[in-house]
């Protein structure tokens, strides 16, 4: 298998293109001096790295390895996106995201993000102010009669998300002891 390790590596943070660079020189040279080019291949199926010195597994929960060990089939095993992404599981357009994501950001960017908001766009600073605001303004008011406050000044939020502020601050009513 050829492949152009330096469209791959020239991504890498700091010094670990060179070093990178130089290990692979000498597994080169290694290959010749044993007679031959380095054959390397890539088992999907047991996510596997073999080659005449040995092999290298993936864990199973390695995505980042997952994900590269893909763009090294597809672009320097000879499969092909399609081929690689069906071998890993992936869509074609996802192999090609990802291809892209590495090469502008290298293989830290091939972590999978998480999904979901990013921040909490519904209990805004402004809104907890003016749920914390309202509770002192009137201790026995209720979360629902907050929410609907709230609501009224043009704020979505849930009376749930009241309830979390309200707890959060330590504004609950104080329940009798009997």
């Amino acid at each position: 298998m050829i492949c152009d390790f330096a469209a791959f590596s020239e991504n890498l943070p700091g010094g670990l293109f060179s070093i990178l660079r130089h290990i692979l020189l000498d597994i080169l040279a290694l290959g010749r001096f044993i007679g031959g080019a380095m054959n390397i291949s890539f088992s999907a199926a047991d996510l596997q790295f073999s080659g005449p010195g040995g092999s290298l597994t993936i864990h199973p929960d390695d995505e980042i390895s997952r994900r590269l060990a893909m763009l090294l089939a597809g672009e320097c095993g000879g499969l092909g996106a399609t081929e690689a992404a069906r071998q890993f599981d992936f869509s074609r357009q996802r192999y090609y995201q990802l291809r892209s994501l590495y090469l502008t950001a290298g293989a830290a960017a091939l972590a999978p993000e998480c999904r979901g908001p990013k921040t909490d766009y519904r209990r805004t600073d402004e809104v907890i102010r003016l749920a914390i605001r309202l509770r002192f303004l009137d201790p026995a008011v209720s979360p629902e009669v907050i929410a609907q406050k709230l609501r009224q000044l043009g704020h979505a939020i849930s009376t749930r998300s009241v309830e979390r502020v309200i707890a959060d601050y330590g504004l609950q009513k104080k329940t009798p002891r009997p």
